[in-house]
């Protein structure tokens, strides 16, 4: 895998259509403005005598005006700016990358050498276009860097015809930045921060991203050219694989289609366990363009809808505002018409700690300790019209289907009754103006201790619960789950975090209320039979996880995990009884 990189930061953002025209235009004042550039820089040459300016230089020069005005650059950039709305500058660099790909399979040594002067002529363009100054001249030709041993083998798999894809080294990659991975040409990524919990973590493995977070010093010492494998599972990434490292990978690979493939079959079945039990089994999505992979995935409804995501990444130089009613509404009417007719659970806004808002996370004390501050319900409820706007979308949207209305980080009773009483104020508004809407169950996530432990007064407000585990276990343990320094000790194994999870499950179906868990932990198969035992029947994953958990659903016997999973909770170590 080749490692994306720059000598310079280059923007990556999506243009609106009507801008297409103005990136090209850019584009080609840049191709311009370097030709001309060359063209002074060959009658420096020609005027210097043999000893200060060789004959090689001149030729390079001639090279690099060659490279410039090349056809398979120019129209692959224009390609990407007009199809896929990129931004000159990521365009040209996404071109670099396929056009280095093709030099790299050149048989020719000298070909494949040039492609050092075309990385050359496009960080001059880059230059132009940032409007700061480029290299006066080319450097010599250089021989690449050998990635195996001394017997001739550069290339770990020369010859077996693999088109290579592109990976993603970087410092760090907010949530937002995600979802740019669903267009973009990147297999995956590596980041030096992050835990394998934080949400970029978490969206990563929602997209089926191979990615590894926390690597501490990786985009430091990975290099351009350098092969990488990412496997996101061990959270392992290796530099440089031998050919035989590289055959076991590609053997893991084709084993992980195999089991997909199996997987599939049951797309169509029933989750009921063994001893007749229903289970529901619930997608998590973040756009409402992620109902199709949803229903695709045999889920029989939306768990947890991360409404934030439509929030993310807009306070850009050409996008000020944030999504206002009725652009909601028809995201969560999109949301609710792709889920043909099964519920759909949307969470209100949850930001704030490792999902900021660009442009609204630029305060004061809050980032001192962003876990504790002013994030999800209490960001909301300090903006009062932002988050009436969303409730009347919702309750609008509401009205094309079922649609559960859920409320995360609450704590106090204070809370709870503030924000029913602006879900009363936001229906009467929609009354007032005589536009139709729906009624919505109403549900609140159980995420910090101290909700754990008044369950009672919740379940007299909400008709049910959801479980978010990643900040549970979080706020139980005191871990960042984003610090990759303490992310050893994030364990969702945790007697006190299980005894939190099987309290709030034994409480709901006690009262007769709804509840499931939508964190990380429905996902995960080793917690999938203790879940059962402790009597939950509603998981909400991302669509990727579906099958293989339905698949335990399937073998599983609730009359004989019932006994196992308080065994499971007496435990000191309960991970130690999960992993057999």
């Amino acid at each position: 895998m080749l490692v994306v990189s720059s000598r310079i930061d280059v923007a990556h953002y999506f243009i609106k259509p009507e801008e297409v025209e103005t990136e090209i235009g850019r584009l080609r004042t840049a191709r311009k403005a370097v030709a001309e550039e060359l063209v002074k820089l060959q009658a420096n040459i020609a005027q210097m005598g043999p000893k200060e300016a060789p004959h090689e230089l001149s030729a390079l020069l001639e090279v690099h005006q060659m490279l410039l005005q090349d056809e398979a650059l120019s129209d692959g950039v224009k390609h990407w700016i007009t199809d896929r709305l990129y931004n000159a500058e990521w365009a040209l660099t996404t071109q670099l990358e396929i056009i280095a790909r093709q030099f790299d399979e050149m048989e020719d040594e000298y070909l494949r050498e040039r492609k050092a002067d075309l990385e050359q002529v496009v960080e001059r363009l880059l230059h132009r276009m940032k409007g700061t100054a480029a290299v006066l001249a080319p450097t010599p030709p250089r021989r690449k860097r050998s990635t195996g041993s001394d017997d001739g083998e550069d290339d770990p798999t020369a010859g077996d015809g693999v088109d290579v894809p592109l990976v993603l080294i970087a410092h760090d990659l907010s949530p937002a930045d995600m979802l740019q991975f669903k267009k973009s040409v990147f297999a995956g990524f590596v980041t030096d921060v992050g835990g394998r919990t934080s949400h970029t973590a978490i969206v990563a493995r929602s997209m089926d991203i191979p990615a590894v977070v926390g690597a501490r010093t990786a985009s430091q010492l990975v290099r351009q050219d350098d092969w990488v494998i990412i496997d996101g599972d061990a959270g392992v990434v290796i530099v440089d694989p031998s050919p035989i490292i590289l055959a076991e990978y590609g053997f893991k690979q084709r084993q992980g289609d195999l089991e997909r493939g199996r997987l599939s079959r049951l797309r169509h079945k029933p989750a009921v366990t063994l001893d007749g039990e229903r289970v529901d089994l619930l997608a998590n999505i973040e756009m409402p363009e992620d109902t199709l992979g949803a229903v695709k995935a045999g889920a029989v409804g939306v768990g947890l809808f991360r409404s934030e995501f439509l929030f993310m990444g807009r306070e850009t130089p050409r996008q000020t505002r944030l999504p206002d009613e009725e652009e909601q509404y028809q995201a969560y009417k999109r949301a609710v018409e792709g889920m043909q007719g099964m519920p759909v659970t949307i969470r209100t806004i949850d930001v704030g700690a490792d999902k900021p808002l660009d442009g609204k996370s630029a305060g004061k004390q809050e980032h001192l300790n962003p876990a504790l501050g002013l994030r999800a319900i209490r960001w909301s409820l300090a903006d009062p019209a932002m988050f009436l706007t969303q409730l009347r979308a919702i309750l609008r949207a509401a009205s094309h289907g079922e649609i559960h209305l859920l409320i995360p980080m609450l704590a106090h009773a204070s809370e709870i009754r503030q924000t029913l009483a602006l879900i009363d104020f936001a229906r009467a508004e929609l009354d007032n103006r005589g536009v139709v809407h729906g009624s919505v169950k109403l549900g609140a996530m159980i995420e910090i201790p101290a909700a754990a432990l008044t369950l009672k007064t919740f379940l007299k407000y909400f008709d049910f619960l959801s479980i978010g585990t990643n900040d549970l276990i979080q706020y139980t343990l005191a871990i960042d789950r984003t610090d990759e320094a303490v992310a050893h000790l994030y364990d969702p194994a945790h007697p006190a975090v299980l005894k939190l999870v099987a309290d709030t499950i034994a409480e709901c179906r006690r009262q007769g209320k709804g509840v499931s868990v939508c964190g990380e932990m429905a996902g995960d198969p080793l917690f999938t039979r203790l879940l059962l035992g402790l009597g939950l029947r509603s998981f909400s994953m991302h669509p990727s996880q579906i099958l293989t958990v339905k698949q335990e659903v399937l073998r599983a016997d609730t009359t004989k995990l019932v006994p196992w999973a308080q065994e499971v909770l007496e435990a000191d170590s309960p991970a130690a009884m999960l992993a057999r």
